[in-house]
């Protein structure tokens, strides 16, 4: 009778081993632990390898079931901006991100789009007057919205810092937010604005001080409970939602939520009001935020930082640069995408970078030949910084249909020298 030969066994991958290897930090039986990191899907082609590293290592979590990674990903901290993680009764803070509710809102207005050029001295006086920008950015006399009477006991961050929410109330911070009027092209019949061109403003901008300081302090937190997670780990502890802390962050994360939509009306409200316009239509969405959500037959939370809602039916809007269109777009509700798509053209070259490389002058020529004049704006959010938002859309067809493209005309920003808060 032959000799069989025993057959060598298969040794892991490297994913494997790093996966195991979490397993091991945390305590975590080998019976009870999935032997796989998480599955995980890559829209695009055009991003930095640490953001697929950052992906890679997010989905070796033990609470995740499974991730997505955006067409305009790029690098962020523990989970990458672009990135969509789906949990087990589990919220990560670093994964929903420091500015919590970052969002979008759009406006139609009721005056013609050619107001851009006719009455473009009223618009611009009407966003100087009506925005205010960088960290420390308040409102005086102070401004009012029902937000705030909601329950900010929830937790000890919003419980104490309830009046700096306040002074900050209907401003944009700084970063890549923006407040900007602009043309809107609309081109689907189904939106209930007859196809046509019409003035449009649009703003970009999340939960200000009081929302970083609840990530700021909650993670602290899941990062003292899970003291054993490799240090590359750290930045995506969890709060399981079952514990008290869970809860506070949970509950505080969308008082944020409320508390980003009310600085983005207040905005939108005071312009019009000083225009004496009135809205035609909007559209607005979170790209930094946790839903809990039902995707392979259980509910599970997914957090999309950076990342666009886009579940089926459902419209959100997309931005490119201060010289290149946005999009306001119909989810098609892709669910190996866990219904997501990308929350703009994401950034290709740091922050840092783009202060050493440009200056103004190189982009005044484009600026002048695309009709946009920069208010106030920083270096580091010149056009060149961005990716090509018509790569990212093609990237995505299988995730959102466009529906209106928005070109930018006046756009305010954050003075040069701000720290960012994006």
């Amino acid at each position: 009778m032959a000799k069989r030969n025993k057959p060598k066994k298969k040794e892991p991958s490297k994913k494997q081993r790093d996966h195991r290897r979490v397993n091991a930090c945390l305590n975590i039986p080998a019976r009870t632990a999935r032997s796989e990191p998480a599955p995980w899907q890559q829209w695009g082609d055009d991003i930095d390898p640490e953001a697929i590293a950052q992906m890679e290592r997010a989905c070796q979590l033990p609470v995740t079931v499974r991730g997505a990674l955006m067409a305009d990903a790029h690098v962020g901290y523990g989970l990458p901006i672009g990135g969509v993680l789906a949990t087990r009764d589990a919220v990560s803070p670093w994964a929903v991100g420091v500015d919590i509710a970052c969002r979008m809102k759009m406006t139609v207005l009721d005056w013609p789009a050619d107001a851009l050029r006719s009455r473009a001295d009223t618009l611009e006086e009407a966003l100087r007057k009506e925005t205010r920008f960088g960290v420390g950015a308040e409102w005086h006399p102070r401004r009012h919205h029902e937000v705030l009477d909601r329950d900010w006991s929830v937790s000890p961050v919003t419980r104490t810092h309830k009046d700096k929410a306040w002074a900050q109330l209907g401003t944009s911070g700084s970063g890549n937010h923006f407040v900007e009027f602009g043309e809107l092209e609309v081109w689907d019949a189904s939106l209930p604005l007859p196809p046509g061109r019409y003035l449009a403003l649009l703003s970009h901008s999340g939960s200000r001080g009081t929302g970083a300081l609840v990530c700021e302090h909650y993670s602290k937190v899941a990062q003292e409970r899970l003291r054993g997670l490799p240090p590359e780990l750290s930045r995506l502890a969890w709060l399981p939602l079952h514990t008290q802390e869970g809860q506070e962050y949970w509950h505080a994360m969308n008082l944020m939520g409320e508390y980003a939509a009310a600085n983005h009306a207040l905005i939108h409200d005071h312009i019009l009001r000083r225009l004496g316009a009135q809205p035609l239509f909007s559209v607005e969405n979170h790209h930094n935020f946790a839903w809990k959500e039902r995707h392979d037959g259980e509910s599970l939370v997914v957090h999309r930082k950076g990342a666009t809602p886009a579940a089926d039916g459902a419209l959100g809007i997309i931005p490119g640069s201060m010289a290149s269109p946005a999009y306001v777009v119909r989810g098609r509700g892709n669910a190996d995408a866990l219904n997501s798509a990308a929350h703009g053209a994401g950034r290709r070259i740091s922050r840092s970078q783009a202060k050493r490389t440009f200056h103004w002058r190189d982009f005044s020529a484009l600026l002048a030949e695309r009709g946009v004049k920069v208010l106030c704006a920083g270096i580091d959010e010149v056009p060149a910084v961005y990716k090509d938002i018509e790569a990212v859309m093609r990237a995505q067809q299988d995730l959102v249909e466009p529906v209106a493209r928005f070109h930018p005309r006046l756009v305010m920003m954050a003075p040069a020298g701000e720290r960012p808060e994006d």
